[in-house]
């Protein structure tokens, strides 16, 4: 069994001219999983004095990128209190991390059911499928060592959120939509922490260069099955596409970067503080950046347009998309 991770992992991007191509690109995915993997309980050492949690660590201090950590409230705090509050932040983005790999199990075993015979996307399937197991177990552990009270998602959007296995059903192309919303807002943020040498503690440096790796190439997935199947798409199907991606977009990459509500109620944070940190246009920017490559990604396949464009603007995530560069040959993480 290969060790954790030790460089950041990139996708696979090449252009999916043809079915040739991206049959291709499964091909190699498949065959990446079977020889990079990771086991949540055999390739971290959960025991090992230097990966304990504890929840006074000054290596848990929030981040200069956290905007909260930038605030005059939180450097006047003890030590102990903005340690505190950095790992609540850590343990809510693994926390509503699982719960949202949660619902993309189920809707990815949802899609491949239907599958006939002899598809590669089957193989797939089950190799992200197992992938988002393991996560969940390492996520969920860590969470549980903290001893705090993480909740995760709020309770409203907790039962709305039951629907998206069930998308799979109704279309494939909007559910693969929703795997780009939750993953790529995540991973945004965790090559941002690394690559900025921001994280200090070696198990979230362990378990974030584990989720780095193989989420690689679950994006890597989302994306070309995009390519593939969009432009064939009825241009009323692509209507509804185009004007639901920003909604979904929007409401999930809020939920992966803004501060959760327990954590402001359990250490008292004043709401001037919070709109201060957290509802500025830095903080916008950081939060459409965060969706750049999917918004990117639909001006490319021709989705966006005039009258959708308003709605990317509506939810504050919308930006000119960057010219794409020239892809690379693939690279399997």
């Amino acid at each position: 069994m290969p060790k954790a991770p030790t460089e950041l992992a990139d996708e696979v991007r090449e252009q999916v001219k043809d079915k040739k191509s991206y049959l291709g690109v499964i091909d190699r995915l498949n065959k990446a999983s079977v020889e990079k993997h990771w086991e949540a309980y055999a390739d971290i050492p959960w025991d090992d004095p230097e990966f304990l949690v504890d929840k006074n660590d000054p290596r848990w201090v929030l981040p200069p990128f956290d905007r909260l950590g930038e605030t005059e409230w939180y450097q006047s705090q003890p030590q102990e209190v903005r340690s505190q509050i950095g790992l609540w932040r850590v343990a809510t983005a693994m926390k509503i991390g699982l719960q949202f790999e949660n619902l993309l199990k189920r809707g990815l075993l949802n899609y491949a059911y239907r599958l006939p015979n002899g598809r590669p996307e089957f193989r797939y399937v089950y190799h992200e499928t197992t992938e988002e197991c393991h996560h969940g177990m390492m996520f969920q552990e860590f969470v549980n060592r903290t001893k705090m009270p993480i909740r995760g998602m709020p309770r409203a959007l907790n039962l709305i959120a039951q629907a998206a296995p069930w998308i799979p059903l109704v279309s494939t192309e909007m559910f693969f939509v929703f795997v780009l919303g939750g993953e790529d807002p995540i991973d945004y943020v965790q090559r941002k922490s690394l690559k900025g040498g921001h994280i200090k503690h070696p198990l979230e440096e362990t378990i974030m260069k584990i989720h780095i790796a193989e989420e690689a190439r679950h994006i890597s997935f989302a994306r070309h099955y995009l390519k593939h199947r969009v432009p064939n798409m009825h241009p009323f199907r692509r209507r509804i596409l185009g004007i639901a991606t920003p909604v979904v977009l929007g409401v999930m990459a809020r939920i992966m970067l803004s501060p959760p509500g327990p954590m402001v109620r359990h250490f008292d944070i004043p709401k001037d503080v919070v709109r201060a940190a957290y509802k500025n246009d830095a903080a916008q920017a950081e939060i459409a950046n965060s969706v750049g490559k999917i918004r990117d990604l639909m001006a490319e396949l021709g989705v966006v347009t005039p009258v959708n464009k308003q709605v990317w603007k509506a939810f504050g995530i919308w930006d000119e998309p960057k010219q794409r560069r020239a892809v690379e040959p693939a690279r399997a993480a």
